[in-house]
């Protein structure tokens, strides 16, 4: 019995601990996002390329994991591990889409306006923030973190919005294509700060035993 204990402790830590290192390399994909966004940098194109592969193994590595680790754990030890098969979703997603963002952008890169250029830096800065935020929260249980990030979501959101306001006022057929790419990008971003935010309702959840999410729909129900 106390073997299959510690077995099922060590299956959480090291769910936990692919988890954290997760947290970092999407971290480490949006700074390079960011790092390309500024100055096109080959290395920075590269490294988000990479991340997103080591994104796609981490999760690889969880679902191998997870399936023999679940049936051997409390209902505590189960609650994170659940908490870790929603984390990892989450993360892989983002990565996926800030390499899909940086693809985009690479194909227009020198036709990006200064405008558009700072609104991107913009939604990539506040992603490795967000990122970190949670990385930090996972690591200390820390709601503090949790709630920074649900409230900081609006950052990217109120970005993208003026990537959009900007170029669905284009008439400019020529400039049609150009504005095309540059929705997807700002699209990518957002999107990528909604799974950001998951991150955080989840980690509420993990932390409190609580859905955020469930919470708010219910006080707009009510209103």
């Amino acid at each position: 019995m106390k073997r299959n204990v510690l077995r099922a402790t060590d299956s959480t830590e090291e769910l936990s601990r692919l988890i954290r290192q997760a947290c970092l390399v999407a971290k480490d994909s949006a700074f390079n996002v960011r790092e390309f966004v500024r100055d096109s940098s080959k290395m920075a194109y590269l490294a988000v390329k990479d991340c997103e592969k080591e994104l796609d193994r981490i999760e690889r590595d969880v679902d191998e994991r997870m399936t023999s680790a679940i049936t051997q754990v409390s209902e505590a030890q189960a609650r994170e591990l659940l908490a870790c098969l929603k984390f990892i979703i989450d993360l892989e997603r983002i990565g996926d889409l800030l390499w899909s963002a940086v693809k985009r952008l690479h194909e227009i890169r020198s036709a990006v306006s200064r405008n558009d250029t700072f609104d991107l830096l913009e939604m990539s800065s506040v992603l490795e923030q967000m990122l970190e935020r949670i990385h930090q929260g996972f690591i200390e249980r820390d709601l503090q973190n949790a709630h920074w990030v649900l409230r900081t979501d609006a950052r990217i959101d109120q970005a993208c919005a003026a990537v959009f306001r900007r170029h669905l006022e284009i008439g400019n057929r020529r400039h049609r294509e150009h504005s095309t790419n540059l929705l997807f990008v700002a699209q990518a971003f957002e999107r990528a700060g909604d799974h950001a935010k998951n991150l955080s309702e989840e980690l509420v959840h993990l932390i409190e035993g609580r859905s955020v999410r469930h919470e708010q729909k219910r006080r707009q129900a009510q209103a």
